[in-house]
């Protein structure tokens, strides 16, 4: 079965009597290099009817004006029409496979007398981890407009990067477009290269009439790469130093080789073998060591500084073409430098309960700041163990004990909690007071054993008293005997004591 996808130009322009020829690039795999390649115009009913194909076909009304090239170790098949008519206008389909399911793609054929023909396809071909250059002519040397590189959609040209500084995200850090030469042209230059980046693009100078001479091109991206895998993002400390090598290929002799700084899609010199070095740079940079039987050579940068931070492009120059491979710096802080005083720093918990709340405070030197963390809160800059200590309790009062201390967990609390708890325990107090009250009338009526408090105890010794007794016995104090209501852990419980005995 056919696989991956087909691109070409989706639009051709042809003049009456002339000729055009159009270029179908497909993936290289082997089911797509012996797969029957196609040539068919679309009719009104939305079937294609095949006009010439790889199988040996052509259709009679095209005898003698068809022609259909496939060049299997490019990717590529070529169809070329002669003698066009007007009635040759319309939509076209190059394929792979069958007419009906297999691989293609559409283009606009438009057929008007005196047309200018259109410029031929330029393929360029390029391994996964390698790079690429790409020769944009332009023949209008005057033309101030912007140089751009852009991807051929269905209907529009995405901009993938331009000469004012804009470079898409998925080209970021490994494109550059070179400034224009005498003649017009320029260079744009691509590296580290994914399967992704295949497809068919389009790079010219942009006027305000629209666009001049723009060059389509075919990126042909193969994943059978030769090239290794090396580091693409590295890091240094702040005075430190860190190296990294730069490849090229061996087996050919180049004119140059330098190192550049990348940023906002152009790439100033900092280097060179023949011994250039950029001012900033100087007695921070040099070349190490260099192997030309492996291709390469290393670069050392010494007393790093944060601002080295970026993307460093490595190039080789030979004729018109370029070896490029790129890598990011991250350059961080030294390890060990003083703190800025304006920095936070942690704050112990104050209270190690388990009722305490889960959160944390952090301290700033100008104010509050509060983060997320285990355990209690300490509210503003308050003294850490800060408690809050109720009223004594006193005799026949109710109260907390002077040693219990209650730790809040926030402020609305810390605000709330001095003048509940008081009202809380004067209320059950009253609560037991009543009760008692209610009991003691009620034995009274019942003329009980116990006639005096003076004899309870000798009673109970007596009888040996059941647990009934025994629970009424601790229940039903007199409103005199009742001393001392004690808070703790936030309940209330009452310890009542004979004064009489």
């Amino acid at each position: 079965p056919v696989s991956g996808s087909l691109y070409g130009s989706r639009f051709l322009t042809g003049g009456v009597g002339g000729s055009i020829t159009h270029q179908c690039f497909y993936p290289i795999t082997p089911a797509n290099k012996y797969d029957r390649k196609y040539w068919c115009k679309t009719a009104e009913n939305g079937a294609c009817y095949t006009i010439i194909s790889s199988a040996d076909y052509t259709s009679s009304e095209y005898v003698g004006r068809v022609s259909l090239q496939d060049t299997p170790q490019n990717g590529t098949f070529a169809v070329t029409m002669t003698g066009l008519r007007s009635s040759d206008s319309g939509t076209y389909r190059c394929g792979i496979g069958p007419t009906r399911g297999g691989l293609y793609v559409s283009l606009n054929l438009t057929v008007l007398a005196g047309a200018r023909v259109s410029r031929p396809i330029q393929l360029i071909q390029g391994e996964v981890r390698g790079s690429v250059t790409v020769l944009c002519p332009s023949g209008d040397t005057q033309s101030g407009g912007k140089r751009f590189w852009c991807k051929v959609g269905r209907t529009s040209c995405t901009l993938m990067a331009d000469s004012d500084g804009y470079v898409g995200r998925r080209f970021l850090g490994r494109i550059f477009i070179t400034p224009r030469e005498s003649s017009g042209a320029f260079k744009v230059l691509i590296n580290d290269l994914i399967k992704e980046d295949s497809g068919l693009y389009r790079c010219g100078i942009e006027r305000l009439s629209g666009w001049d001479s723009s060059q389509e091109v075919a990126l042909q991206v193969t994943t059978a790469s030769a090239l290794p895998r090396r580091p693409k993002f590295l890091s240094g400390t702040a005075g430190g130093s860190l190296s990294f090598q730069c490849h090229y290929n061996p087996k050919r002799s180049y004119e140059q080789k330098y190192l550049c700084r990348w940023e906002g899609g152009s790439c100033s010199l900092l280097l060179d073998t023949d011994g250039l070095v950029h001012e900033s740079y100087k007695g921070r940079i040099h070349i190490g060591s260099s192997d030309p039987e492996r291709g390469t050579y290393t670069v050392v940068m010494s007393q790093l500084r944060q601002e080295d931070s970026g993307w460093y492009w490595c190039r080789a120059k030979s004729g018109h073409t370029e070896h490029t491979s790129s890598v990011k710096l991250s350059i961080h802080k030294e390890i060990g430098s003083s703190q800025d005083p304006e920095t936070t720093t942690p704050v112990k918990p104050t209270s190690p309960s388990p009722a305490a709340s889960s959160t944390a405070t952090w301290r700033s030197t100008k104010g509050l700041m509060y983060v997320m963390g285990t355990r209690s809160t300490t509210v503003g800059t308050a003294t850490k163990g800060t408690s809050i200590l109720p009223p004594t309790a006193t005799p026949g009062t109710c109260g907390t004990s002077p040693g219990e201390t209650s730790h809040r967990s926030s402020s609305g609390e810390s605000s709330l909690l001095p003048v509940l708890l008081p009202a809380l325990a004067l209320l059950i107090c009253i609560t037991i007071t009543v009760v008692t009250l209610v009991k003691i009338k009620l034995q009274k009526k019942t003329g009980g054993e116990r006639s005096t408090t003076g004899n309870l105890e000798a009673a109970t010794a007596q009888a040996g008293p059941s647990p009934t007794k025994e629970q009424a016995m601790e229940e039903t104090p007199s409103l005199e005997k009742v001393q001392q209501c004690r808070m703790d852990c936030g309940k209330c419980r009452w310890v009542c004591s004979d004064t009489g005995r």
